[in-house]
């Protein structure tokens, strides 16, 4: 193994901004001009995270008069400050890899050893110094490596050759979004003295959570150190979470565990830092690949794990989470996130990062909701992406105005929202209505049916946003559920065919009544 230090986070491009390309540490927090973090979903949130963990070390305000005072300026000029003086520690190769663990190399050691002195044969010998390689990383657009036994059909399946800046992402991902599942190295002893948890099927990252993925949601401003700075916590914040025993909690890089679960990742385990950067593998990287073993362990939110970004409904016996639904994208989930702004006490989800931070993204003129994650599917504790599984996003433009005192945008969006529930609802009765006609079941045929209606409302919903924001007469709004109505007949005509008399009569009997919608 090389321990020449290369490739530094800090001044190396490696971060994707939208409209600049790749960009650096330094860069993120002095150019205050770049806009928006690129990649999928999990990336930008990932990214996300690990510039709010460097902004919180660098420094956490204790209030928001506090906040308020530091300003974007002043929270970037401390970071640069921090990252100056910490270079050393975000080097990707070298003595103190970054977020990597060069102690699982004599574990690997270890085991070759016993393998090759046990093997009876040529062939056992063979095996034991192949399993002692590193493994490829396979794609770096889901938080995964290939598995051994895939089949490669196409040349599009080879795994390409990724950069360092490919990497740095891969690592940053791979810590609080891995799958859970038998990708780890296997028959290895535990990095942590007794430690009994490891298996060969690694539990997945705490962000993604053990079941279909866990839903994100955060408020963004226009610009990067806008979206960093209004998601700044401040230690009054800190202090509400009771799981939170350790605070914000000392950053891995600047202090790694040791193994699995000694005092350091407990400690991690237990603070704001492990929502922020998790530590959930183990890693090293090669130059020719990865290793890669079970890191820290993180509990579901059944067992009372939380992060800020997730939306929670806590009123019931067991916790219910927002997870991620390829069929219902996240913007519809708008008024349920934006619940709290109406003063009603309304039963339901709770997401802290949302109502921790409107106050402060009303101070700019406009900003963002944004949601997204990756739905999984998991088969005896191992997880991956298959069939309609995919990543989903979705970002909403607001404006500081809608919440002035005596607004009604939340309850005219939050009608509206009904109203378009229940029209789906009778679109999906109605289009089971035409097919029992015909004697045919058309349960699956009704699903396709209103997810096509809700493509086609997507498309609309910013501007029915800014329609409950502005409208100054009923009529704005009459508009917009005529559009909507016609979105019914357009989609109820795409599944629902009327080429023949028997498909005419069933057409015409169900034809969605969109008549009190439109009153």
């Amino acid at each position: 193994m090389s321990i020449e230090n290369r490739f530094n986070l800090v001044d190396e491009p490696w971060i994707p901004v939208v409209g600049h390309g790749l960009a650096s540490l330094s860069d993120i927090f002095s150019n205050s001009g770049l806009t928006a973090l690129g990649g999928n979903p999990i990336q930008k949130i990932a990214l996300l995270k690990l510039l709010l963990a460097i902004a919180q070390t660098a420094y956490t305000p204790n209030s928001d008069v506090e906040w308020k005072r530091l300003g974007a300026d002043g929270m970037a000029e401390k970071c640069l400050k921090y990252l100056n003086d910490k270079k050393d520690l975000f080097w990707l190769y070298g003595k103190k890899p970054f977020l990597q663990m060069p102690k699982i190399l004599i574990l690997i050691h270890n085991r070759k050893e016993a393998e090759l002195n046990s093997a009876k044969t040529s062939a056992k010998m063979k095996e034991a110094e192949e399993k002692a390689l590193p493994k490829g990383i396979g794609s770096a657009t889901i938080p995964d490596l290939m598995a051994e036994n895939n089949t490669i059909l196409t040349q599009n399946q080879y795994s390409e050759q990724l950069t360092d800046a490919d990497k740095a992402i891969f690592i940053i991902s791979l810590m609080n979004f891995a799958l859970g599942g038998k990708r780890v190295e296997k028959n290895l002893a535990s990095l942590s003295n007794g430690y009994v948890g490891k298996t060969n099927s690694a539990k997945s990252g705490p962000s993604l959570g053990n079941y279909v993925g866990y839903l994100h949601s955060f408020l963004l401003g226009s610009r990067i150190q806008e979206s960093l700075y209004i998601n700044l916590l401040t230690n009054e914040h800190i202090d509400e979470n009771k799981l939170w025993e350790n605070k914000i909690g000392c950053p891995p890089w600047e202090r790694m565990p040791d193994g699995e679960d000694c005092e350091v990742a407990k400690s991690l385990k237990k603070s704001y830092m492990g929502c922020l950067v998790g530590l959930s593998r183990f890693i090293m990287l090669m130059d020719l690949g990865i290793y890669y073993v079970e890191g820290i362990q993180y509990h579901s939110h059944k067992q009372g794990w939380e992060e800020p970004s997730m939306a929670i409904d806590r009123m019931g016996k067991d916790a219910k989470v927002l997870w991620v639904n390829t069929e219902k994208k996240p913007w519809r989930n708008l008024t349920a996130l934006l619940a709290f702004v109406s003063g009603l006490n309304i039963v339901g989800y709770d997401c802290k990062q949302i109502c921790w931070t409107l106050s402060r993204a009303k101070e700019f003129e406009n900003f963002f909701v944004w949601s997204g994650g990756l739905k999984v599917r998991g088969n005896a504790g191992d997880q991956s992406v298959k069939q309609e599984d995919d990543f989903v996003e979705s970002e909403v433009q607001l404006h500081s105005s809608f919440f002035k005192k005596g607004s009604e945008f939340f309850a005219l969006l939050k009608t509206e929202m009904e109203e378009l529930e229940n029209i789906s609802k009778i679109l999906y009765g109605r289009t089971i209505g035409f097919f029992k006609a015909q004697k045919l079941d058309g349960t699956q045929i009704a699903g396709q049916t209103t997810n096509l209606f809700w493509q086609l409302c997507e498309r609309k919903f910013q501007k029915l946003v800014d329609t409950c924001a502005f409208y100054n007469s009923k009529e704005e709004l009459k508009k917009m559920r005529k559009e909507f109505a016609g979105f019914i007949n357009k989609a109820y005509n795409t599944y629902c065919p009327k080429d023949t008399a028997r498909q005419l009569d069933a057409w015409a009997a169900n034809k969605p009544n969109l008549s009190k919608y439109l009153a």
